[in-house]
Order: C-alpha cells, then structure tokens, then sequence
C-alpha cells in the first residue's frame, strides 16, 4: 500500500494558529457587517427566566417567546427540553441574522482575546495537557502539535485527556455505534500516545454541566498551567469552552482553543460585501482560491513528539487508568457489536488505509460512479471525519497530491469532484457557526418553521423501518438498520421522502439519523436535510420534490442495491422492481409480504406545495 509523502511541520505562518498568535489571543476572524446594537444573549438554561422585552430593527419586540409551534414540536421529540429551551421564535433567528445577538463564536473569541494579556503572562508548571474532543489522532492535529510543543519548550510531560460526558450523548443524540467506535477508537489513541511516553487519561463525568469544573480540578491536580484543545462549532460547545477559558485564565491556566477541523477556518471566507456565504457554489470558490492562495493551509502537522525520559515516573499513575467501557444504556447488542465492529474497524491506522485504498483504486472514476449506491464508489471515511481519526486537510492534501497538478479545480476530475465532496462539510461547518440558530432545532430559513408538519407515527414507523412500499427508500432505510450508514444520495432520496411524500417534520428524520449513524455529524446531518427538505442554504425553491421511482431507476437501473436490502423483491425483473404494485408484481410480492405503497407520489406531491405555499405565507405582513 502507498506511503504519504506529505510536507508537515509547523502551521502557516501569518495565521491565527501560530503559536506566538495564539498565545497572545488574537482573533482575526473576519466578521460580516459592523454590529448593530446587541442584545446579550443567554445560556439555554437561563431563557426561560427572563421574559424581557426588546424593540429590534425588525419590530418584534419580544425574543423570549418560543415559536407559535413549539408545544406540537416538543411532544414529538424535536427539542430535548431537559437540555434546551422551547424553539426559538422566529424573530429571534433573525435577531442572529441581523448582528443584534452575538454569535457563540464571537464569544468564544472575544474570550481568548479578553484572556490574551493574562495568559501570556502565564509561565509553564508541571505538565501541559492536550484535551481530545472529536481529533482522535496523534497526527495532523493542530492542538496536540501545539501543546506537544509547548511541552517540549518547558520540559515537562504532555498528558491527553478525554472526558465522556453521557449526558452530552444523549443531549446531542449521538448514536450507540458512534460512541461504541469512539471508545474503541480511545483504545487505539492510548497505545499510540503510550509509545510516546504520553497517557491518555479517559475520565466519565455523569453531569454535562460538571465537565469543566472537573477539566479544572483534574488540570490542579497535576500542576497543568497549559490547556490545548481543537474548537468544536456547535453551540454547547463554543459557549462551554468560552466559559472555560475564562475561568481557566482566573486560576492560572492557559487555555488555546484553535481551529483545526476545517480546511480553511470559519470566518475567513466573505463575499465581496463581506458577508458570508449561504450559497455552496460561489461558497466553494472562495474556497478554492484560498487554497491556493495560501498553500499553507495543506501543510500537515507532525505527531507530538516523546515525553522526557522521567515522564513515566512523573505522571505514572495516568499511565495505569483503563478506559472506562460504554456508558449503560449507550452500548449495543453482543449481536451487533460483532457485526458493526467487522465493517467499521477503529483508529487513525484504519482511517488512513482506507484513504489510501480509495486513493489508488476508486478516486478516478468517482465523478461517474459516485450517485450508485449498489456499487462501492465511495471512500467510506466519513466516520472517520466525524470521530477526527482523519483530519479533513489530510484527505484534501492526499487527494491533491495524487493529482497531475496542485490545484484543486484542475487535472483529474474524480480527483476534482472528491475534493468538492470534501469541501461541503467545511461549509456546512461555516453555515454553523454563521447561523448558529440551526443548532437550535431552527431551520436556516426560519419562515419554514411556519410549515404544517404532519406528525403521522405510523408513516414515521414505516419510513424508519423500511416498509414504505417505496423500494428505494425502503432499501436505504434497511442498510442503516444493518451497518448504521447509508450512502449518500439514498440520504438525499429518503429525507426528500420523509419531508416531501410523508409531509413530516424533517427534523424527526434529522434526529433519527444522529441517533442510528455511525458517521452523525450535526453541520453535515443538519445541511443534507436542510437541502431535501428545501429548509436550508439550498437555492433552489421547496417545489423540488425527488420522485422516488424516478431516482430509482436512475441510479439503481438494474435494482441490485434494492434487492441486495430488500430480499422480498429478488424475484422482480429490472422493471417491476422500482414499482412493483405499479408494474404487474403485486401477487409476486404480496406473496413474499412486501406492503404496498403507503402514499400516492403525485397526490403528495400536490399535498406539499399547497402545504409549503400556505406556511411560507403564514410569515408574510
């Protein structure tokens, strides 16, 4: 198998992650308009104690109403309100929209800049740690290149440290599989880390909201002045870490928080009027010519290097912990751990083979065989982009090198087409962060919250189980139940489903996928059933409705990937298989008690523009 002759060292010098930047707390994500006036903004759990009024720019004068919807929405499981306050109203979306409530980004870096001056000040103690979060790799990691540099410079030991919080699995409805593959993935990153003389120190905390108090006591105990960590873009977790640094640079303890996750970091990509991007294709142009203006931004980072020699001895008893198993009620059945863990092998080593296979045998033609399910076209390293086994700039770096030039709009087109593929997550990151409101059960269009949903359990049972009459959606839905991953366009064709034939709430099929993938990641979840269900940055209007039959045929012409998963219609020829009610197969597949179509397509189709129609209306004066 190839080697990765890739250039790595230091980050790109000029930038907000050079340590000397770092330290200092400078911030210079580029923002869009000046702000208006602010309305401070509060943590989830306080909304719901203040009923302040306030007159905004766009005349609502009341932001801590929730939506007029909310109750339907919240007896249905669409906000978790143990962990979150009623659905916004839609004044309040806008208020982000308009500059008049901070982003948690703008609080994250205002904090690192309000520490910068007490921090810098900070001289090193006894060891400096490097908190994992979702960067489970010794390589090409930012933070942990940094802390391991900063323990090198103060010759002392460098500790990993990984807490599990339950609570935030089950308050950001993180699937058994993908946290069954992150603790077997933690297993890995401990023998990588030991034979640098480096512990990983694995820890549960029960309660979310103890995390960083006992980040802090743990960083007490073993003398730590130095606290490295990659920035995460959800909510809770920019508004967390905001708070933690904080309270770190009160006790003494510096604490860097860098970007790490995307190729070009959020902020740094504005249109000519300085606004961001809500649109993918000019978005992903932008990015291109970022790139390749600033090549440094491929640059790769080396592993941590070793610990002193005396590093065993210092901190030894870190060295001793055992990873703690799953926690109870997260873990899977003996059944499908053995199965899952035979089609999803864990750690970087895994995650790197795969790109490299990929590279080698499937990359060229992926531009033409991407949209077929049925064959194996695709890289299946999405799981390891979501558990940060590989790092995105990796798999561009990778995938560019193999090219037969160094631009990323150039010279092989399978080679062109992945890296687009790889660059929507970056966006998907940058919509987060710039409309923070899509972390808050909002669509990124919030008028859409004034659709009617339908909330037929019996249509969402069928859907969720594969039994819909749709063969292309029912096959989809089956994969997931048996390797907890679904390719990509049968996401596109069963969310289009979900929201569009069933008229349900996407954000039940949002969740259902978080909850059962094993590559779930909120700004990639968020965006692909923002697209189907027309909610999101998509440009194009709600009236696009995927007929199912239609994508069938297209894009399973033969029906393998259908009967691959669906064995009740193996018997069915390439015609009758994409509608086999429709299609002279009834008898043949009643028999074998495939259910008959749960809707008519056209009559739905026909249900949702009336039904899309009159909820947009619902937000006009």
């Amino acid at each position: 198998m190839a080697t990765m002759p890739l250039k790595r060292g230091r980050p790109p010098k000029g930038t907000f992650d050079d340590p000397k930047d770092v330290a200092a707390g400078t911030t210079p994500l580029k923002r869009g308009r000046p702000p208006k006036r602010q309305v401070p903004d509060v943590e989830p759990e306080d909304l719901d104690a203040s009923n302040k009024k306030f007159k905004l720019a766009n005349g609502s004068s009341n932001l801590r109403d929730p939506h007029p919807f909310s109750a339907e929405a919240e007896e249905h499981g669409i906000v978790l309100r143990k962990y979150y306050p009623h659905e916004m109203s839609n004044a309040r979306a806008l208020a982000y929209n308009n500059n008049e409530i901070p982003r948690p980004i703008e609080t994250l870096l205002g904090a690192l800049e309000g520490t910068g001056q007490t921090r810098k000040g900070i001289k090193a103690k006894d060891a400096v740690v490097h908190w994992f979060k979702m960067d489970l790799r010794t390589s090409d990691n930012r933070a942990l290149w940094l802390a391991s540099q900063k323990a090198k410079e103060a010759g002392v030991p460098l500790i990993g440290l990984y807490v599990i919080s339950p609570e935030d699995f089950k308050a950001h409805l993180t699937a058994p599989v993908r946290i069954d593959f992150m603790i077997r993935t933690l297993h890995v990153l401990k023998q990588d880390l030991a034979a640098l003389d480096i512990p990983l120190y694995v820890e549960t905390v029960e309660t979310r909201k103890d995390v960083p108090e006992r980040i802090i006591e743990f960083l007490e105990e073993w003398g730590v002045s130095h606290l490295f960590a990659n920035m995460e873009y959800e909510v809770d977790e920019l508004r967390r870490d905001a708070n933690l640094i904080k309270t770190c640079a009160e006790k003494g303890i510096d604490m860097q928080v860098v970007h790490d996750t995307c190729v070009v970091p959020p902020g740094l990509l504005t249109s000519g009027s300085g606004k961001q991007y809500s649109v993918y294709s000019p978005w992903r142009r932008a990015w291109v010519a970022k790139i390749h203006a600033d090549p440094e931004l491929l640059n790769l980072f080396d592993a941590p290097e070793k610990n002193p020699a005396n590093a065993r001895d210092k901190v030894a008893a870190l060295f001793d912990c055992e990873i703690p198993d799953v926690p109870e009620g997260h873990q899977l059945s003996e059944k499908d751990a053995q199965r899952l863990h035979a089609i999803w092998p864990a750690g970087e080593h895994e995650a790197r083979a795969r790109l490299e296979k990929f590279c080698d045998e499937k990359i060229g033609q992926y531009h033409n065989a991407r949209n077929f399910p049925a064959g194996v076209s695709t890289s299946n390293i999405s799981v390891h982009l979501a558990a940060g086994t590989l790092s995105a700039r990796t798999a561009v770096r990778y995938a560019r090198d193999r090219n037969k030039t160094k631009k990323l709009d150039a010279g092989m087109e399978g080679i062109q087409t992945w890296i687009s593929e790889l660059a929507w997550r970056d966006f998907y990151k940058h919509v987060m962060v710039n409309w923070p409101y899509i972390c808050m059960n909002k669509p990124f269009k919030p008028e859409y919250s004034n659709i009617t949903w339908s909330y037929n359990m019996a249509h969402f049972d069928a859907w969720k189980t594969g039994h819909t009459g749709f063969p292309i959606v029912d096959a989809a839905m089956r994969q997931v139940q048996s390797m907890s991953w679904m390719h990509n366009r049968c996401r596109m064709i069963v969310a289009s489903f979900l929201a569009k034939d069933l008229l349900l709430d996407w954000r039940m099929g949002e969740r259902y996928f978080m909850e059962n993938l094993i590559d779930g990641d909120f700004a990639s979840n968020n965006g692909g059933w923002g697209f189907s269900a027309s909610v999101g940055v998509d440009p194009q209007p709600y009236f696009r409705i995927f007929n199912p039959v239609l994508q069938s045929e297209k894009f399973d012409p033969k029906g393998e990937y259908i009967k691959k998963w669906v064995p009740e219609l193996r018997e069915c020829n390439e015609k009758e298989v994409h509608d086999p009610y429709g299609r002279g197969a009834a008898k043949k597949v009643e028999k074998m008690g495939y259910p008959k179509p749960i809707v008519v397509h056209k009559d739905s189709r026909d249900r949702a523009l009336a039904v899309y129609k009159e909820g947009l209306g619902r937000d006009k004066p």
